[in-house]
């Protein structure tokens, strides 16, 4: 299966909107060979910003570009962009509702080797919480390139949410991103996953394994997570015995708790969250830390066997 990274895809969207929409500029806060703004830099260096590593400053310049038309797109390292710059970004992007797009990048554990200080686990928990701020989180290259064509269009604060690694390629051409709503990837009557970001591929994986075993698992990729897609969830809970989230992000606050606010005003029905277990992280290769921090598809299938 094909691999790309959703940073590397960004780089490439950004280029592509580039071209079509003058209006788009991008700002860097010292790390753009890592986040791959770099590529749009080349380019367009004259739209281009590097801000140094100042990056509560450079969400207040994005706010400023956003009030004279531009359509900023303003990156760094996940937890640089959400807990770093939250004054800035609450107080001077989210209030007034500027039109300025957070795209952070090496987010979750999957950041590895640089450890827990550098691995977001609290971001979506962080930007959800915040009043106009939309929260995007792709599964995989395509998606990625169809969530940035999307941010240019919508007009408004967005939080879009990528990583380091490589992660399979789930989608082609044919698949159609709409902001604010599930997709499903398969279908299944026993129990529904609903996984966000690179869990996606896990679930799909997870779902394999689980017919294996004779239980049919719905899949739905939750690219959005604010504003959530509250009827898909509330179906799944109505068709299927219970619902697992699987995101890379603390248990609380992000997908999981998400989904758990829907069902329990509209559906209460069984449900398990996969995710980190409200705890820091640690250096270690990303596919080790996933297995210790249980963010695989076995554990979604142990979850699924143990709910049903």
């Amino acid at each position: 299966m094909t691999k790309i990274a959703t940073r590397d895809a960004y780089g490439k969207a950004l280029v592509a909107v580039g071209r079509q929409n003058p209006n788009v500029v991008v700002l860097d806060a010292d790390l753009s060979k890592s986040t791959k703004t770099n590529d749009f830099a080349k380019e367009f260096p004259e739209r281009f910003f590097d801000m140094g590593i100042a990056e509560q400053g450079m969400m207040g310049t994005a706010a400023g570009l956003a009030t004279t038309g531009k359509i900023p797109f303003a990156s760094t390292f996940a937890v640089f962009a959400t807990a770093r710059v939250m004054d800035q970004v609450r107080n001077s992007i989210a209030y007034p509702r500027l039109n300025v797009k957070i795209a952070a990048t090496h987010a979750g554990l999957t950041v590895g080797e640089d450890g827990g200080s550098h691995q977001a686990i609290e971001d979506i928990a962080l930007m959800r919480a915040i009043p106009n701020m939309t929260v995007v989180v792709p599964a995989d290259a395509e998606e990625t390139r169809q969530v940035i064509e999307a941010a240019v269009e919508y007009n408004g604060p967005m939080y879009i949410r990528l990583g380091r690694p490589n992660v399979p390629v789930l989608f082609d051409e044919n698949y159609k991103f709409e902001l604010g709503k599930g997709y499903q990837l398969r279908a299944g009557t026993d129990i529904t996953i609903i996984a966000t970001g690179i869990m996606v591929s896990k679930a799909v994986e997870a779902s394999e394994l689980l017919k294996e075993q004779g239980i049919s698992a719905r899949v739905i990729n939750m690219a959005t997570i604010k504003p959530i897609d509250k009827d898909i969830i509330i179906k799944a809970a109505q068709e299927t015995k219970a619902i697992i989230t699987a995101e890379e992000h603390n248990i609380i606050g992000g997908l999981g708790s998400a989904v758990a606010e829907v069902i329990a005003e509209n559906h209460p029905t069984k449900l398990k969250r996969i995710g980190v277990n409200d705890t820091f992280g640690e250096s270690g290769t990303p596919d080790a830390l996933l297995e210790k921090y249980g963010l695989t598809a076995e554990n979604i299938v142990q979850a699924a066997l143990q709910l049903i």
